[in-house]
This record gives C-alpha cells, sequence and structure tokens, in this order.
C-alpha cells in the first residue's frame, strides 16, 4: 500500500485529490497539511511514502518543505503541484529534492499513475512539459556549466551514458532498451551516480545534466 500526504492551503483541493485517490486499491491517503510547516510534521507522524505538496501556499511554501523533508530519515517522494506558468521556483523544489511536478489541471488518471511512478523509484521526467519546465529552468551560465561538468568527470563513460538517457527522460526500462543492458544494471549505474555526485534522486541528475550541457542525445 503507498501511503500519501496531500498538502495544500485550499480544503477543496485536498479533499479532491483524496477523492481522485480513493478509488486506487493500493494508495491510501494518510493524512493532509495546510502549509509547508505542517507536511515536515505531518512527515514525522505519519511516515507517507509519497507526498502531493502545493508549491504556493501562506506562511511555509513547498520549496522550503522540500528541503527540510529531504534532510529528514528515510524521505517521502515528493510530487510538487502547480500551474507551468506561474510557479517559477518549481526548478528550486527539484534541486531541494523534490521528484517531479504535476500540473493541477491533470487528469486523475495521471494523479494515480503519478504517485505509483515515483513510489516505484522512478521520476516525473518523461511528459514534455516536464522536460520543458527543468530546460527552462537549467542555468548555462559559462561558471554553472563549467562546475557541472568538472562534476560529471567522476563518472565513468557508461555512468555518462545513463545520466544523458535520465536528463532525457527515460524510464529504466527505456535506458535498458537504449543502452542494452538489463534493467538492474541501469540500477545498479544509477546508485554509483548518485552516490559519486552526492545527489539524492535521478531528477537532480538531470538537472545537473542539463546545467553541464549534456542533457541531449549523444
Amino acid at each position: 500500500m503507498i501511503r500519501v500526504l496531500v498538502v495544500d492551503d485550499e480544503t477543496l483541493v485536498r479533499t479532491s485529490l483524496r477523492m481522485i485517490l480513493r478509488p486506487a486499491a493500493d494508495i491510501v491517503v494518510v493524512a493532509e497539511a495546510r502549509d509547508g510547516r505542517e507536511a515536515v510534521h505531518a512527515v514525522v507522524r505519519y511516515r507517507p511514502q509519497v507526498v502531493l505538496m502545493d508549491v504556493r501556499m501562506p506562511g511555509a511554501d513547498g520549496i522550503s518543505a522540500a528541503a527540510e523533508i529531504g534532510c529528514l530519515p528515510d524521505p517521502p517522494k515528493i510530487i510538487m503541484l502547480t500551474t507551468f506558468d506561474l510557479d517559477e521556483y518549481v526548478h528550486s523544489a527539484l534541486r531541494a529534492g523534490a521528484v517531479g511536478f504535476l500540473l493541477k489541471e491533470a487528469e486523475p488518471g495521471d494523479l494515480v499513475t503519478a504517485v505509483r511512478t515515483v513510489a516505484a523509484g522512478e521520476a516525473m521526467l518523461a511528459p514534455t512539459v516536464t522536460k520543458r519546465l527543468i530546460s527552462a529552468f537549467a542555468e548555462r551560465r559559462p561558471s554553472v556549466a563549467q562546475a557541472a561538468q568538472a562534476r560529471l568527470r567522476v563518472l565513468t563513460g557508461r555512468e555518462a551514458e545513463v545520466v544523458g538517457a535520465v536528463a532525457r527522460g527515460l524510464s529504466n526500462a527505456e535506458i535498458a532498451g537504449e543502452l542494452s543492458m538489463s534493467e538492474a544494471t541501469v540500477k545498479v549505474h544509477l546508485s554509483r551516480v548518485l552516490a559519486k555526485l552526492q545527489l539524492s534522486n535521478r531528477v537532480q541528475v538531470a538537472i545537473l545534466a542539463h546545467d553541464a550541457g549534456v542533457a541531449d542525445p549523444g
């Protein structure tokens, strides 16, 4: 059973999200929170596996909460709830440890899929809009690019290929097919990449790759 925490300052939004998730037999909403501060406390108390969190809330917002939750032992996966045109801070949230985002007007089935996807260890990088968002907010100043490229030099050639595929939004299965390896081998490479780069999830790997300018195929 996937345990979910719903965080939004609007009661109607929280109720709507709960109702959408209720029919899924493998998902249960264990708690709700009205802002980032309540979200941190709820994570400690209820130990959810996935947090659906609004970016903009009065008081403690979703970004600061994501950063604080990411510092907890065995933190949950965080999906930011957002509108693409308005939430210019989502990139900061991804850097803080969120594994993706979902548009508030997304179809109910997309919400359920998102929860299952991140709970399984994948990231919300596949949708085109997600890649647009990361590309839009990834800084490409020369100093940033040089620093990112320097960090990536610790990787082997195969690990670098995996990083490039992750940055392009490929799932583990798609990476396995493209690079002619098993999914288990992909996971091993990703674990080594995270350890070498001192990152906590594949979204941060993708952002680093975008910063370095190595996210395109080839």
